[in-house]
């Protein structure tokens, strides 16, 4: 039934009042707003009122777990039969994040079933859905019967969050971003955990990134997003892990749509095994198996590592989508490497993520297998004219590169790669 104009207007207005104050809005509130929102029975202007007034004073967990509730009931959800239990996973964002494509063939492949919803590039961040559209003919958006079916016959798929599912966070994030009203944790952790719980898995890990080249910037932060997180989902009867991990430097060696994809594959066939990398992906498989109830996970998330197991997963998933497998065994950057080298001996001690991040978004506009290769972690000690960086294909702008690469005579503190774990 369409909402009063008039009626509709005055609640919305005691609303904003209500928490401009600092006050707590009930459930029914919540519900009422984002359905009458949805109707269009409000406008932006006074929906971008309410957003201001929750940055600036605030959603608690009873709050964010109404409007996670009136979100999900905006769109369709998905289930799966009884018996069958199926995770998922979410990262925050990051540079070079390839855990998504690594770990879900490998938790798979120790047989559990993942169903993993994933976004495309955001900013500086690379998203697993573009990376995926470069094996030719796979299919990132396959109807939402066939990804059910493809779990459970193959124990894993991985594709684009469906229109379907809500809509009404997807008209919210618009107006959010327009609007500088993103960063709340209470908004943020509900539009995260709505699209969980209508992708219909039983449990999450939540993989929260934080450091320079993450949208969460502070440890404690972070942290306390990852608390939302669980304790939401925990609302709607699902299990969850959250864990904050570093990124102050990017997660993986190479960086680009393509680039990220071939590091992928190299890990998972053993011909890539990058101790940071390694850890990013062996992390969060074990967090998921662990939600499952298996017993040893580390032990069996290594195991499916090292036996070509979780490989082997990734390419029956790629061909369970109709991607060309062969192309993707053959995968190979764009044209030959260029180095960038370090102008002075001493310690790298930055390497700006978001600035190598942001040069490869433009490069990949032009040529999916255009990035870079990292030569050096922060920490690591070089002499003048030592490679820093490969780059691949037409690169503009090399300069910025260059500069994104910090190198000092003392070496830097060492940071932890897991801040905490939820």
């Amino acid at each position: 039934m369409r909402i009063n104009a008039s009626m509709n207007e005055s609640m919305m207005r005691r609303a904003i009042e209500r928490k401009r104050e600092g006050e707590a809005l009930p459930a029914a509130t919540w519900e009422s707003i984002v359905g009458a929102y949805m109707q269009g029975a409000i406008d932006d202007d006074q929906m971008a009122a309410l957003l201001m007034a929750c940055v600036f004073r605030g959603v608690n967990i009873d709050e964010a777990t109404a409007l996670t509730r009136a979100m999900v009931m905006s769109g369709a959800t998905l289930s799966y039969p009884e018996g069958i239990f199926v995770v998922d996973k979410h990262s925050s964002g990051g540079v070079s994040d390839v855990v998504s494509l690594v770990s879900v063939p490998l938790v798979a492949a120790c047989g559990v079933r993942v169903a993993k919803f994933s976004g495309r590039a955001l900013g500086h961040t690379g998203g697993t859905v573009d990376k995926l559209e470069t094996i030719p003919g796979f299919v990132v958006a396959p109807a939402l019967e066939a990804f059910v079916r493809q779990v459970e016959r193959v124990g894993c798929a991985i594709a684009a969050q469906s229109d379907s599912f809500v809509p009404a966070d997807k008209r919210l994030y618009r107006l959010r971003d327009r609007t500088g009203t993103v960063p709340s944790v209470g908004l943020i952790a509900a539009s995260i955990v709505s699209k969980k719980v209508a992708g219909g898995a039983n449990a999450f890990v939540f993989d929260v990134k934080c450091g320079s080249a993450a949208f969460m910037r502070d440890p404690r932060a972070a942290t306390e997003l990852g608390a939302a997180l669980v304790e939401i989902s925990r609302g709607f009867e699902r299990e969850a892990h959250a864990i904050v991990t570093d990124m102050n430097e990017p997660l993986g060696r190479y960086i680009g749509t393509g680039l990220e994809v071939i590091e992928a594959r190299d890990v998972l066939r053993g011909a890539i095994d990058d101790p940071r990398t390694r850890e990013g992906c062996l992390r969060v498989a074990t967090e998921m198996l662990e939600l499952a109830g298996v017993e040893e996970p580390h032990v069996q998330a290594q195991a499916a590592l090292a036996n070509g197991s979780g490989y082997e997963k990734l390419l029956e998933m790629i061909e369970a989508q109709h991607g060309d497998v062969q192309a993707l065994e053959a995968m190979q950057p764009s044209q030959a490497a260029e180095p960038v080298v370090a102008d002075r001996d001493g310690y790298v001690t930055e390497i700006d993520g978001v600035a190598l991040g942001n040069n490869v978004r433009e490069w990949n506009a032009h040529d999916s297998f255009a990035g870079m290769r990292l030569r050096v972690r922060v920490g690591d000690r070089v002499a003048k004219g030592e490679p820093l960086a490969d780059v691949y294909g037409s690169a503009p702008h090399r300069q910025r590169v260059e500069r994104a690469f910090r190198i000092n005579s003392h070496a830097p503190e060492p940071r932890p790669f897991v801040y905490a774990t939820i």
